[in-house]
């Protein structure tokens, strides 16, 4: 038997190196194989930081008698979901069909053309509440391919056909209205547990998108993120020694967490705190919630390259045993001697790209240096080494070594919108730049398809998926993350508020229409969906300060000191910190030159902005309409929370 992982990229996939099941990586050698054997695949599905993941490992896939059973029956595949997303989708679709218990560990039986004919998620070694054990499904199996070969087939067909026909299935509308938007905001207010926060009952998880829907939704939907939000701040889903939230709790009070902590998951709740932290009167706990999870992403996760870590792991070894949370159970004075918890250091393109914005967003907010620093060494990264010479992006790296899996669209829109608030929060045009190239690309990659979108994976999507019928459009749903489609159609839509051409504001709209007839009835499934859709429901609101450029230490680092410039500078700075607060659909501060590099770089709404001013200017506008250049803070906050059709107006 070979150790085909021991080599693998996927700290996941090299955890199960060792195990005595003959398994496969993603590829065509394991369809070849079960092909050339006639027995079924045997695909898990998993990842690093996932706890049921390491159970099932440990029971079953590490037994020498349930491995034998493996080896002896099937070709056996092991997948990293965060590696290969779409061959995750793909099969957790097919799964559907056989269990409403989705998750992972997901357990997939196909035929050696991969369809699925049975599907489950967790097995124990011996039967228990009304599950059975893993053994007597590996036997079940076995006997129906042995001898109901027929049965199977008609099953993997029917499967095939109807995921087939699902992502063929037009679902397009008008784009909804505010009072559509409103009637989301309600359903998801009637599903709010009055008592403990969240949303539903149990388990219950951050839902980090709806919480970014919410917090760009009026009073009513800031008021029910802000509550939800301050209620998972102070539960036990949050690590208060190191400020991170957990990966979701088992108990409706947010008690009994699963105690992974992934980047997406902390980076979303970071940019939710920034987003309503703007406006009139916000919460003072949101400055420190957002401290936190600065401290966590650029201590815990951040790696020296520069990326950041996909997840920090449950288990830690304690008294020489592998305890879940064990080491998160302890205040700070109990954890010092020990190990941490361990990461899972493959970075992710597009999960870097959601904690560049998040914390490029919190350090403009919130005028954090370690926060746009750190945004700085991630999207450096990202560009040196996650993009290709042909503009091709990575999907994932560890160690410096790319990973052969293809990137998704979610790569591509999320690596785009973390690049363009970077340029927003910096005046940092190249960063804006290679966004736009990027939302190209995928706007282009739709239309080689031929596929009936807006957006699509530059490239192409998995080709061992699409080679066997398997690989279908690219899923709309949400959970924990936006879909790439939201992503995508985020980032245009920032594209055409900074001015870089109405097309892209179509293509965000047109992307949001393919999801319109479904995602308002279903709040709590499409809340990155819905975030955009509530952006293009109202005229983008655009701020740009520009500080001339012997005062560029006041548009960085929000200067207090007034020397010898007398009070210009004093005033720039005081304008600079009104701008951060400010509530709108983006912010740019910016020197008079990098102004003048937006300009030239294609930005529309830079231009003009740096002519004459020997002090900070601020231009508050709306949908390109701009109110009259301002120069004091007072002045600003009274635009911003006044209505604008009242004042003189020049077109921006």
């Amino acid at each position: 038997m070979g150790n085909r992982l021991a080599d693998a990229l996927s700290p996941y996939l090299r955890a199960h190196a060792d195990n005595p099941v003959d398994w496969y990586p993603w590829g065509e050698a394991a369809f070849d194989e079960a092909r050339r054997r006639d027995v079924p695949l045997l695909v898990s599905i998993g990842y690093a930081t996932c706890h049921w993941c390491h159970v099932m490992a440990r029971e079953s896939f590490s037994d020498p008698e349930t491995a034998s059973a493996i080896n002896s029956r099937f070709v056996a595949i092991k997948v990293d979901r965060e590696e290969h997303p779409e061959v995750d989708a793909a099969f957790l679709a097919a799964a559907s069909a056989f269990t409403r218990q989705l998750g992972w560990p997901l357990t997939v039986f196909a035929r050696p053309d991969g369809r699925a004919f049975y599907a489950g998620t967790y097995f124990p070694p011996r039967a228990t509440s009304g599950i059975p054990a893993f053994v007597d499904v590996l036997d079940a199996a076995d006997e129906a391919w042995r001898t109901r070969r027929g049965d199977l087939d008609r099953t993997a067909e029917a499967v095939g056909d109807a995921l087939a026909s699902a992502s063929r299935a037009a679902t397009h509308g008008g784009l909804p209205d505010r009072s559509a938007l409103d009637n989301a905001v309600r359903r998801l207010a009637d599903d709010e547990d009055p008592v403990h926060g969240g949303f539903g009952t149990a388990p219950k998880f951050p839902v980090a998108p709806v919480l970014g829907f919410l917090a760009s939704s009026g009073p009513d939907g800031r008021g029910l993120a802000t509550r939800t939000l301050k209620r998972m701040g102070a539960s036990p889903l949050r690590d208060p020694v190191e400020g991170g939230f957990f990966r979701y709790a088992t108990r409706a009070d947010w008690s009994e967490p699963h105690y992974e902590r992934m980047l997406t998951d902390n980076a979303l709740l970071l940019a939710v705190a920034a987003d309503l932290a703007t406006g009139e009167d916000p919460p003072p706990f949101l400055d420190d919630l957002a401290a936190g999870l600065v401290a966590f992403l650029t201590e815990r996760l951040q790696l020296p390259s520069g990326g950041f870590a996909s997840a920090q792991d449950s288990e830690s070894v304690i008294d020489g045993r592998r305890d879940e949370g064990g080491y998160y159970r302890r205040d700070e004075v109990g954890r010092e001697g020990l190990d941490p918890p361990s990461l899972d250091e493959k970075l992710l393109t597009g999960w870097n790209g959601l904690a560049i914005g998040a914390a490029a967003r919190a350090g403009q907010v919130f005028a954090d240096e370690r926060a746009l620093a750190a945004a700085r060494r991630a999207a450096d990264l990202m560009l040196a080494s996650h993009m290709r010479a042909d503009g091709a992006l990575v999907r994932a790296s560890l160690g410096g070594d790319a990973s052969g899996a293809p990137a998704t669209l979610e790569d591509t829109g999320m690596l785009a919108g973390g690049l363009l608030r970077l340029a927003l929060a910096t005046g940092s045009v190249e960063y804006a730049v290679a966004a736009r190239d990027l939302v190209d690309a995928a706007a282009e990659g739709a239309r080689q398809r031929g596929v009936d979108a807006a957006f699509s994976a530059p490239g192409g999507g998995d080709p061992v998926l699409a080679a066997r019928g398997l690989s279908f459009a690219d899923d709309p749903a949400e959970g924990a993350t936006p879909s790439g489609i939201s992503a995508c159609a985020d980032a245009a839509l920032l594209l055409s508020a900074m001015g870089s051409g109405a097309r892209y504001g179509e293509l965000a709209a047109a992307a949001m229409r393919g999801v319109a007839g479904i995602a308002p009835e279903r709040p709590i499934a499409f809340g990155g969906a819905l975030g955009v859709m509530a952006r293009l429901a109202e005229p983008p609101v655009q701020l740009v300060v520009v500080v001339p450029d012997d005062l560029e230490d006041v548009a960085r680092r929000d200067s207090r000191a007034v020397d010898g410039a007398a009070d210009r500078r004093s005033r720039s700075a005081e304008l600079v910190r009104a701008a951060r607060r400010v509530a709108s659909s983006l912010t740019a501060v910016v020197t008079a030159s990098q102004a003048d590099g937006f300009t030239d770089a294609g930005f529309e709404l830079f231009a003009g902005r740096s002519i004459g001013r020997d002090t900070a200017t601020a231009y508050f506008c709306r949908a390109f309409v701009c109110e009259l250049p301002v120069t004091d803070a007072a002045a600003l906050r009274e635009l911003s929370s006044g209505p604008g059709a009242t004042r003189p107006t020049i077109e921006g």
